[in-house]
C-alpha cells in the first residue's frame, strides 16, 4: 500500500512538474548585444518601465573576474496584492550573459536566464527564459495568470526601453 501511494505521489508530483510556469523566448532587436545587455543588467531603473515592478533595492554587489553578484529585492504588485521577493543576479559582461536565482519570498523557486548574441553589426538576438513556482497554491492562483501575463511582456517592455534610450 505504501508503494502504491508513493507511486501515485511521484506521478502527480512529475505531472505538476510538467505543468509548471515557463516562459521562452527570442527576439531578434536592432540593438547590439552590448546594448542589450546593459540595458537589462540595469535592475535598479527597472520600476521605470518593468510591468508590476514597484520597487527593486539592491541590498549589496561583489565583483570579482569580470562578474558582478547583486543581491536584490524587487516588490510586485497587482490591484491588492503586493509581494516583495529576493534574488541573487549574476551579471557576466565577458559573455553578455544574466543569470537570476531565487533567494526567499514566495516562491518555490524561481530562474532566470537573459542571453545576448549577436545576429550582425546592429542587431542581436535577446533570449528570455524563466521558470518558477509559488510556495503557496492559493496565492499561485492568485497571482500566477497575472506573473504570466507580466513576464509575456517583459521582453516588450525592454524593447520598448532599448528604443527610447537607443533612439531607434
Amino acid at each position: 500500500m505504501f508503494t502504491s501511494s508513493l507511486s501515485l505521489d511521484v506521478s502527480q508530483r512529475e505531472y505538476y512538474l510538467q505543468t509548471m510556469p515557463k516562459f521562452e523566448t527570442r527576439r531578434i532587436v536592432p540593438h547590439t548585444p552590448r546594448q542589450m545587455y546593459e540595458l537589462v543588467a540595469d535592475v535598479e531603473r527597472y520600476p521605470e518601465f518593468l510591468p508590476l515592478c514597484e520597487a527593486l533595492v539592491i541590498r549589496s554587489s561583489k565583483e570579482r573576474d569580470g562578474k558582478t553578484l547583486l543581491i536584490a529585492d524587487m516588490s510586485v504588485g497587482y490591484k491588492a496584492i503586493r509581494e516583495t521577493f529576493t534574488t541573487q543576479v549574476l551579471l557576466n559582461d565577458a559573455e553578455n550573459a544574466i543569470d537570476v536565482k531565487y533567494v526567499d519570498g514566495p516562491f518555490r523557486y524561481l530562474n532566470n536566464e537573459w542571453r545576448f548574441e549577436p545576429v550582425d553589426e546592429n542587431s542581436c538576438s535577446v533570449n528570455f527564459f524563466i521558470d518558477y513556482e509559488f510556495k503557496n497554491r492559493i496565492l499561485g492562483a492568485l497571482m500566477g495568470s497575472m506573473f504570466d501575463r507580466a513576464f509575456r511582456m517583459f521582453t516588450d517592455a525592454f524593447e520598448k526601453r532599448a528604443k527610447t534610450i537607443y533612439k531607434s
